[in-house]
């Protein structure tokens, strides 16, 4: 049998072609990393942690959560960025607030929309404006009038975070005056507003909600388009002089850009799977975040939909990190 130069080709490129297919069907074929680029206790923190037991028996696999925070999530996002294309390691953060980072840092060592695809979103949970109670407020409109009058702080989670521009657009809609001061994380953030060293903080419900059930906080209103009969009659921002006004955290998992079409969907089953289970939805919904699930696909329209809209509200509000 003769062989042409095109069955050589054939030949080659199919060798090269193996290791690469042989890849994707063993996936995985080592222990998952699912990197929080924050520190524990926060809302990407407790879904990955809520997550890990089921995605680890469903793929018959180790998975474990690391905290790799710093940088208002840049750090461990940047490592994940330019980790191995495998679909061995992926952040689970807030997909609003990565979408915020390149309007708001000059220099950024990655371009989530260059170096990361979406794989699903996991859950939404609508921000809470909440005070310490010592504060004399106990609905937008009085908070507002507070803060004509004397000083007042508002905590966030990072100079440019979700929350911070929530806040921005917040305060812009209703002519607040009010002072920001940033934190390392959501948790430091909660902690300084329970102690009273800070007065306001807007933070994810699901972090946030049991300091407003102990009673270590006050509750003013919920960043949503609807009342929750979860917090009762607690009025949206909307009904309250912010009209149209909806914020909030999504959840959701980006793995590096060059990882294989088949693996990132093998991946989006089993993580729709594991964060639509009755265990974690229930445990969600009493926190007060809601499961949502995309396609790749959907992520990252939903990604830059997102990055054009808050583009705008770091212009306007001059807002800049190197």
């Amino acid at each position: 049998m003769t062989l042409t130069r095109r069955h050589v080709l054939a030949a080659t490129a199919a060798a090269l072609a193996a290791p690469s297919v042989i890849a994707q069907q063993a996936w995985p074929s080592k222990t998952i990393r699912i990197v929080v680029p924050y520190p524990p206790g926060g809302s990407s923190d407790i879904i990955a942690r809520a997550i890990q037991p089921l995605l680890q028996d469903a793929l018959k696999q180790s998975v474990i959560v690391e905290n790799k925070a710093g940088a208002n999530g840049n750090l461990g996002t940047d490592f994940v960025a330019k980790s191995a294309a495998d679909g061995h390691t992926f952040v689970l953060c807030d997909v609003g607030a990565l979408a915020i980072t390149p309007s708001v840092y000059t220099r950024l060592p990655f371009d989530p929309s260059r170096d990361l695809r979406g794989v699903t979103m996991l859950a939404y949970s609508p921000h809470l404006l909440v005070v310490h109670p010592s504060v004399p407020a106990n609905n937008l409109k009085e908070l507002v009038a507070l803060s004509r009058q004397k000083d007042l702080n508002f905590a966030v989670t990072a100079t440019g975070s979700a929350p911070h521009l929530a806040g921005v657009a917040l305060q812009r809609a209703v002519d607040a005056r009010w002072a920001y001061v940033p934190y390392k994380g959501g948790i430091q953030a909660i902690q300084d507003t329970v102690g009273g060293q800070t007065q306001i903080l807007m933070n994810g419900m699901l972090a946030t909600l049991p300091h407003v059930q102990s009673g270590k906080l006050k509750l003013l209103g919920v960043s949503k388009r609807t009342r929750m009969p979860l917090i009762g009659d607690t009025p949206t921002l909307a009904e309250q002089g912010a009209p149209g006004f909806e914020s909030g955290t999504w959840q959701g998992v980006l793995v590096p850009r060059a990882t294989p079409d088949a693996v990132v969907h093998k991946l989006n089953t089993a993580l729709v799977g594991a964060i639509r289970s009755a265990e974690v939805r229930a445990r969600l919904a009493g926190q007060g975040a809601e499961v949502v699930t995309m396609t790749p696909q959907e992520q990252d329209q939903f990604f830059a939909q997102e990055r054009k809209r808050w583009a705008q509200v770091v212009n306007d509000a001059s807002i800049k990190l190197d």
